[in-house]
């Protein structure tokens, strides 16, 4: 007898050829008990058609040609089991009961209820079948588990039932959402807002329209109708993105032309029935401190003190800042002295006129206006000791002080980029306002930084301005775009504590109201 290594191919047909089906299966059982450890292959298929008088590769070849070794036999076993998929027995007897049950179940076929189930081989533990990853797979569709959680959440967000609704899911980012509408008397702006890094935030969305709504208020004492038509027009606008965004906390105000029209407060109603959206008329102390707030980011750690003022369409509120004492994040818990004119670029540009504004009739606009501020007597404060250093200067949040910028940087178009935090010069803004007189109404309009929306009031502004210059001299002026809206924002971010939280877990400690209710 020729051993397998020898390289001869074993005759299967020859070595079974003479014996009886119940002889062959006996002695195949038989050999495989020897050979097999006590294992012996049922038979799947017979040459001649008959199921119970085929023997196994493996049993054939190490019958004809003696032992062979024990790691080549489990191999070729385990290879002839795989392609015939034949169940293992165990003994001779199971075996010979097998044969009289009738063939093997074939493959993917379920055994009989009386059939029983061969042993299986154990794999070590830590070993997988080749070419399948250790690590689970991912269920599609299945939400990402969020870095930072622990452990267990990390579990339970990876299983399946996880997004099925267990627990409550993360909310998203872009829930905590902030948003600030400001009605004043020209202008009607909506922002929207994220909070970022402390004292700071994103601006999502934003909407700025012209509706001077402040229109022949000062003649009249009312609101015009058709001022409080363009009005609502704007506000459906913004009650249409405050709809369509998941917003957190909001606040809505409107300014002086609410504030002082005597059909102000009916005004109001009229915009809660048609747009759904509940505006408070803020008192102008209110005003002066959110205009203080909203510009705390540009004011440096090298700056002792500072004269704030916000120039808008129907008043103008300035504030007097002092720094030299315990100094806190909070620009407006230093204001120590404010006034609110009741004058603006509206109201001062009808009584005087602002299209056609020679030099007579600016320095005509520049007096009235020092009327007023000599009325207002602020206290003695530390850092005003000595006006005129560089450690004090002025800072203006208005569309007169951003409209100078754009001009004074030449730009095509008007760019907030650019001119937010902007430094001018005494002598850039002297320059930029004999540049202005030397304009008629057209030129005005035909400023990509002005527009004709604006041409009519430029001046008026600028009137104001150089009132506040000659009661506070500097020698520079800081230049904000920015306003109520952002003064707004900081407050509600800090007030909720939006900068102080940690990761995404503080998304579950507040409640956050539902869409439209107000905070």
């Amino acid at each position: 007898m020729k051993d397998l290594r020898d390289g001869d191919t074993p005759d299967v047909g020859a070595s079974l050829a003479g014996e009886r089906p119940s002889e062959r299966a006996a002695k195949a059982a038989s050999d495989g008990v020897k050979q097999g450890h006590g294992q012996a292959v049922v038979p799947s298929s017979s040459f001649d058609g008959t199921p119970s008088e085929r023997s196994s590769a493996s049993e054939s070849t190490t019958s004809k040609g003696g032992p062979e070794p024990s790691g080549r036999r489990r191999r070729r076993r385990r290879k002839s089991a795989r392609k015939s998929e034949v169940k293992p027995v165990t003994g001779a007897a199971e075996a010979g009961d097998q044969q009289a049950a009738g063939p093997s179940p074939a493959a993917g076929e379920k055994p009989s209820p009386g059939e029983k189930k061969g042993r299986r081989r154990r794999r070590k533990s830590g070993r997988e079948i080749q070419g399948r990853p250790l690590t689970p797979q991912k269920v599609p569709g299945q939400a990402k588990a969020q870095s930072g959680a622990g452990s267990h959440a990390r579990t339970a967000s990876a299983s399946p039932h996880a997004a099925g609704g267990g627990a409550p899911a993360v909310r998203r980012q872009a829930d905590d959402l902030y948003a600030a509408l400001d009605l004043g008397t020209n202008n009607c702006r909506l922002l929207i807002a994220q909070p970022t890094r402390p004292g700071q935030f994103r601006v999502v969305d934003a909407f700025s329209r012209i509706v001077r709504l402040g229109e022949g208020l000062d003649a009249t004492g009312e609101l015009s109708q058709d001022a409080m038509d363009r009005a609502v027009e704007a506000l459906k606008v913004c009650a249409g993105k405050l709809k369509n965004r998941p917003v957190r906390r909001h606040r809505l105000i409107a300014t002086e032309a609410c504030r002082s029209a005597r059909n102000g407060v009916e005004f109001l109603e009229r915009v809660l029935t048609e747009t759904g959206l509940e505006l408070e008329i803020v008192t102008r102390e209110t005003e002066a401190r959110l205009a203080v707030a909203g510009c705390s980011s540009l004011v440096g750690r090298e700056t002792d003190g500072l004269v704030l003022f916000d120039i808008g369409g129907g008043s103008s509120e300035i504030a007097m800042i002092d720094l030299t004492d315990n100094r806190s994040n909070r620009l407006a818990n230093h204001i120590k002295a404010w006034t609110s004119l009741p004058v603006g670029v509206v109201t001062l540009s009808e009584r005087h006129g602002g299209c056609l504004v020679t030099p007579a009739v600016f320095q005509a606009m520049v007096e009235e206006v020092d009327v007023m501020l000599a009325d207002f007597d602020p206290p003695a404060l530390p850092a005003f000791s000595g006006l005129g250093e560089s450690r004090i200067h002025l800072l203006g949040t208005s569309g007169t002080v951003t409209t100078l910028a754009g001009l004074h940087l030449d730009l095509p178009r008007y760019d907030r980029r650019k001119v937010d935090g902007l430094w001018l010069s005494n002598e850039d803004v002297d320059r930029m306002l004999d540049r202005l007189l030397s304009w008629d109404f057209e030129a005005r309009a035909a400023n990509p930084c002005i527009g004709a929306d604006r041409a009519d009031l430029v001046l008026a502004g600028c009137a104001i301005l150089q009132s506040i210059r000659k009661r506070w001299p500097s020698q520079r002026m800081r230049v904000a775009d920015r306003g109520l809206r952002e003064g707004l924002l900081n407050e509600m971010m800090a007030s909720d504590g939006a900068w102080r939280r940690s990761g995404r877990n503080f998304r579950h400690r507040n409640h956050r109201p539902a869409q439209g209710e107000k905070p």
